[in-house]
């Protein structure tokens, strides 16, 4: 009798998971189950609408250091299953990829509905049976699995959740014996409270560094590109930022104190070197004119706000220029600080961290250490990465382990049941 595999979750690490499974154990009946009408929404969405399939990075000793939480777990599944295995199976299915300038990686055609198209005609391919409007109500584990569906009950020998940042999949996992790490907001951008600042919208820097402190005087600090914005702070930066502080800014209510630091290619002795010079180049023009070194990392308007930060006068010549005011524009050149007071919507935002504790996995696998035959792929995981497709390809590894086990044949005529309490489902 063929394998029943039910996959919960019709995304990109449910369709990933759901095709590796049919592909390599063609025997097996495998069903995918989404709430929703349509699947892949969020792929379709992502990347502004282009969709940032993975990033062009092929170490995984480099790769986990992108996840502020999941990397060690991720380590070993990254060997077996790493971007370059994704650019190689969406070529061998006619989809090409790109890397762009910063290492991210697009279809060429820069249209997610291409690697929706893929996805869909992969698991059409490979046998597939695609359920949507499937939303499941209980999950029940005895000898089988039980699936409580409004059109009645599937019975399943494996099962695979994936079903996201969804708290319906948390009361699933968490009603088969799994604790969840409390789900809070990743990759978000800062609102800053400050009327000349938020006139500047549109302005943005190529490179700055900024850091946030934390307690016992230490701080994070990411370093990128920073856009302004009619709200605050965006940008791969500040979104970087957000992730690794993710906890932290959640307990801190998103009020913080952010330092920035516009010209890092600098040293505080070569900047001001840089401003002393200009300042003897060019004596009695007005400092509202930035030195030639600083011009092209320096937006105008951005210059000429920092000067009155700095409290100097934008009519000022830099013969005029006193030691005071060289200190304070210094000052907020390197470190000027910003309030936070809350956080805004990035325009993606559908990344959180928290998920189902990741000792209670088998990463090699994918498989629960507390129920055996079921399986976890993406972000129902307590994993996250950074801005730049690491969450996708996070989403491709767990699906691709968790197929390619959840099929495999049966090590024992019997498989141990889950203990489930009345109580454990009574919020599912």
């Amino acid at each position: 009798m063929a394998l029943q595999i039910a996959v919960v979750g019709g995304g990109a690490a449910g369709f990933f998971a759901a095709t590796a499974c049919a592909e390599a154990h063609p025997n097996a009946q495998v069903t995918l189950l989404e709430a929703g009408r349509r699947c892949l929404s969020k792929v379709a969405i992502s990347g502004g609408g282009r969709c940032n399939v993975t990033h062009a990075c092929f170490e995984p000793g480099r790769l986990v250091t992108h996840y502020p939480r999941g990397g060690r777990a991720l380590r070993g599944a990254f060997s077996r299953f790493q971007p370059q295995d994704t650019v190689r199976w969406f070529s061998d299915r006619g989809v090409r990829l790109k890397t762009e300038a910063d290492g991210r990686m697009f279809p060429t055609t820069d249209d997610s509905a291409t690697i929706v198209d893929c996805l869909q005609r992969s698991a059409r391919r490979a046998r597939v049976d695609v359920r949507t409007g499937a939303a499941v109500r209980t999950l029940d584990c005895r000898d089988r699995f039980h699936i409580g569906l409004k059109s009645g009950v599937l019975v399943a020998d494996r099962v695979i959740l994936a079903t996201g940042s969804s708290p319906k999949g948390h009361s699933l996992a968490r009603a088969l014996g799994h604790h969840i790490e409390p789900p809070v907001p990743s990759l978000f951008t800062f609102n800053v409270h400050e009327a000349d600042l938020q006139r500047l919208a549109g302005v943005s820097v190529s490179t700055a560094l900024v850091q946030m402190p934390l307690s016992k005087g230490k701080a994070l600090e990411q370093t990128g590109p920073l856009l302004i914005t009619h709200w605050g702070f965006s940008g791969p930066a500040v979104l970087k930022l957000s992730a690794w502080g993710a906890r932290y800014l959640h307990d801190s209510s998103y009020r913080t104190t952010l330092r920035v630091n516009w010209l890092p290619d600098h040293t505080e002795a070569s900047l001001r070197q840089a401003l002393l010079h200009g300042k003897t180049a060019n004596p009695k023009r007005s400092v509202a004119t930035p030195p030639a070194a600083l011009a092209q990392a320096m937006p105008r308007r951005l210059w000429s706000y920092l000067l009155a930060r700095a409290d100097v006068a934008p009519q000022t010549q830099w013969a005029q220029l006193s030691k005071g005011g060289l200190h304070r524009l210094i000052q907020e050149l390197m470190r000027g600080t910003f309030a936070v007071d809350g956080k805004g919507t990035f325009k993606e935002e559908f990344v959180t961290c928290g998920g189902v504790k990741l000792s209670e996995v088998a990463f090699k696998t994918m498989e629960s250490r507390c129920c055996p035959g079921l399986y976890f792929a993406g972000e129902i995981l307590d994993i996250d990465g950074i801005t730049g497709g690491f969450n996708f390809q996070s989403a491709w590894t767990t699906g691709w382990l968790a197929g390619q086990a959840a099929g495999a044949p049966p090590q024992s005529p019997k498989k141990p049941s889950c203990s489930v309490s009345s109580d454990a489902l009574s919020d599912t």
